[in-house]
This record gives C-alpha cells, structure tokens and sequence, in this order.
C-alpha cells in the first residue's frame, strides 16, 4: 500500500480546523479526515479529539478484520466519539456547538470499509472509472435528492455549507458506512470542502489518473484549489493498492 497525506491552510482562513492523519497496524491502515466547525478554536478542538478518540482504538486493535468487521468497528468507534464531543461540548461553554465532518477508511490489500458523517467525502479511482463513494450529508445535497434544485443551482447555493449531520452536535449519530473492493492500482482519495467545492471532479479524475508519486499529485490538487481562491482549509488522504511500501506525511 502507498499513502499520502497533506492538509493546507489554504489562502483565506488565519487557522486549519482540519486534522488528518492515517495510521497502520499489520496490514491494515486507518485512514482519517474530520473537517472541524465551531466558534473561535472549538472546531480544531473537535477534529483533533475525533482523531485522537479513534486512533486510540485503533491501538487496541489485536486482529486483521473482515469488511463485516471493519464496519462494524468504525460504526461504533465514531458512535462513541461522538459522545465524548457532545459531552465535551456541553461542559465548556466556549465549545458549545461544535462538531466536525469525518470519514473514516479502514483499508487492506482487498477492500476498502469507508464510514462517514458530514460533507468531507471519499472517492475512488479503479479500472471502472473515477466515482463517489460517500454521499453528502448537506442540506444542498438534500435537495439534489428531491429533485427541487439543479446541479447547477447547487454549485451556488447560499446554504451549500449547512450540514444535515455532524459529529458532535448532538447526543447521538448515525453514520454511514460502506465496503467496496480495493485492488492492485487502484486509488482512493479522502479530502474535505475546500478540495471539491473549488475543483471539478474531471481535474480531480485526470490528476489522480497521473503516473506520479502520490505526494506530488496531492500537492497538485491543492494547488489547484488555492488557485481557484482556497478559501477554506484543504485536506487529501491519497492510499493507492500497491505492494510497494508506503510514503509519510507532509509538513
């Protein structure tokens, strides 16, 4: 397996509420990104106790998982994550309210178990083209569903930012989950808003299609979106299936 991952400022914002960050145990990897919202620092504070409160699990982690398993696992470990931020929350009252986007991918030499609340999303590139494994937890996304906007009207929208589901803002939370094959060649990208809101899907395809180290395609992405304003924080995980061993983080 070949991972990668980066998490920019961007060209806007005076502070990163991103965290992102993939871990290892045998042959498999964790791989997380939690998008953090709040006044002042609560949203940095919330993602950074999602990926603490999960890779703390992960540690404890003694076997090699089914995809059954895995999904099982991610299920409950943001379940329980999400306690602790609600419970947090409602103890300091300069971090009421906050939450935070995650996905979160367990994945292994055959398949990828990809669970998730919020709008950071997970794609994956395969022989059987570029497509979006996760689906938006977003009151703009509801709306595409009903058939009430356009895609075009939702490029645009003025509530394109609202989440329909976060981690955090509430007692309880229900994510979604799915397993999908992940073999030889193959890419899975995770990034939060400030990748996709500012950079088309066909860019996104064609640099991800690129036969080049993944640390320079990440790089190339948020260059893209930077160049297209960054005005928001940008995060990308890039794993591709691959027997050779695996890159290490950005600064």
């Amino acid at each position: 397996m070949k991972y990668f991952y980066q998490t920019d400022i961007g060209s806007v914002r005076s502070s990163n509420q991103d965290n992102v960050n993939i871990f290892t145990k045998k042959d498999m990897f964790l791989a997380i990104v939690a998008d953090g919202m709040g006044g002042h620092n609560a949203g940095e504070i919330a993602s950074e106790m999602t990926v603490a409160s999960i890779s703390q699990a992960w540690e404890t982690l003694k076997k090699t998982m089914k995809p059954t398993e895995a999904e099982s696992w991610l299920i409950k470990k943001i379940e329980e994550t999400n306690e602790i931020i609600y419970q947090y929350a409602t103890e300091n009252v300069a971090c009421e309210g906050m939450g935070t986007t995650i996905v979160a991918a367990i994945c292994t030499s055959g398949f990828a178990s990809i669970c998730h609340i919020g709008d950071s999303r997970c794609y994956m590139l395969s022989k059987n083209g570029f497509h979006q494994i996760t689906e938006d937890h977003s009151y703009v996304n509801y709306l595409l569903k009903t058939g009430e906007i356009s895609k075009e009207d939702a490029e645009n929208h003025p509530r394109k930012n609202v989440l329909t589901k976060a981690l955090g803002t509430k007692e309880s939370v229900k994510p979604d989950v799915k397993s999908v094959s992940f073999e030889e060649g193959d890419k899975i990208l995770i990034c939060t808003d400030g990748l996709y809101s500012l950079v088309e899907n066909d860019l996104i395809e064609s640099m991800l299609q690129a036969d080049e180290p993944l640390s320079y395609i990440s790089q190339n992405l948020i260059n893209a979106a930077k160049e297209n304003g960054g005005d928001d924080n940008i995060s990308v995980i890039i794993l591709q299936q691959s027997t050779s061993d695996g890159e290490e983080e950005a600064s």
